[in-house]
């Protein structure tokens, strides 16, 4: 990326060399389109791409083909989503746009639509996404089940460790060894984004509030403990059907520093069973 002069205007080969590029390595099933019939050259299509970055397919045409009005900071941002560019990537794109690269200042709360395609596909597996605030961002329908039905819930308030602390610290949960690892986990955690973005002020004020209203909280986070979350398995009590164990595994998005929360039963197991009653019970609902 040296030698590369933001401000200083397109570098309109280079922009149209490296929008092939990104649009070749990706497969259809990559940004949740069909495969559909036999391709003569790998990648997206140019009209598949304007389709994802919300743009003319003749306005993306004329930018690979070096031509064209100078891209905004709007398209570029549309076209970092739409070829699935890393931060390094989109910082090199808008750098030989003629564009200053927009500043990383706090969690991404953008979910990429390859993230949104592989959690809907999850149909007897409970998922969601959330921002290294541990807000939920994305969630699949039989997550419904076990973190609510999200669509209700003010999108200020669909913070998981908010919750964890919404209860009496003399709520029997807090005598459960699991349930205490896996918070202390989560703190740490949070912790960790603390540091990672100094001044960020969504994680100062969530942190701020807690210690304020929850003193287990306060004791937690007086132990400095910090750590990225592992996997770890969770019980939970369902109210219909009873017990629930399953492994909560933790897949981190690094682009955008993001994690997909998934319920994993031992195959064989009552649970993975309740699972796939579940899934039968969603895929039978109206409008599934």
């Amino acid at each position: 990326m040296g030698g590369v002069d933001a401000g200083a205007g397109p570098r309109r080969d280079e922009l149209a060399a490296f929008l092939r590029s990104r649009r070749a390595r990706l497969r259809p099933r990559d940004v949740g389109l069909p495969d559909g019939i036999r391709r003569r050259t790998p990648g997206l299509r140019r009209q598949e791409v304007a389709q994802l970055a919300g743009m003319s397919i003749d306005y993306y045409i004329r930018l690979e083909q070096r031509r064209g009005p100078h891209p905004s900071r709007q398209v570029l941002m549309a076209l970092a989503r739409a070829l699935m560019l890393n931060r390094d990537e989109r910082a090199y794109l808008f750098q030989i746009a003629g564009e200053s690269a927009p500043a990383t200042t706090g969690p991404s709360r953008e979910v990429a639509p390859g993230v949104r395609h592989l959690i809907d596909a999850m149909t007897e597996t409970p998922a969601y996404v959330v921002d290294a605030k541990y807000d939920v961002l994305a969630w699949n329908r039989l997550a419904v089940h076990f973190v609510g039905d999200l669509d209700t819930v003010p999108t200020a308030d669909r913070n998981m460790i908010r919750w964890m602390f919404r209860g009496h610290d003399s709520d029997r949960h807090w005598d459960d060894p699991d349930t205490l690892r896996f918070v202390r986990g989560s703190i740490a955690d949070l912790r960790a984004a603390y540091g990672r973005y100094p001044g960020d002020r969504s994680i100062e004020e969530l942190v701020t509030e807690l210690l304020g209203t929850s003193p287990r909280f306060a004791r937690f986070w007086a132990d400095h403990e910090v750590e990225v979350r592992r996997r770890i398995v969770k019980r939970v009590p369902h109210p219909e059907f009873g017990p629930l164990e399953f492994e909560c595994q933790m897949l981190h998005v690094p682009d955008a520093d993001q994690r997909i929360i998934v319920y994993v039963p031992e195959p064989g197991s009552p649970t993975q069973a309740v699972f796939r009653r579940l899934a039968d019970r969603v895929g039978q609902s109206p409008g599934a």
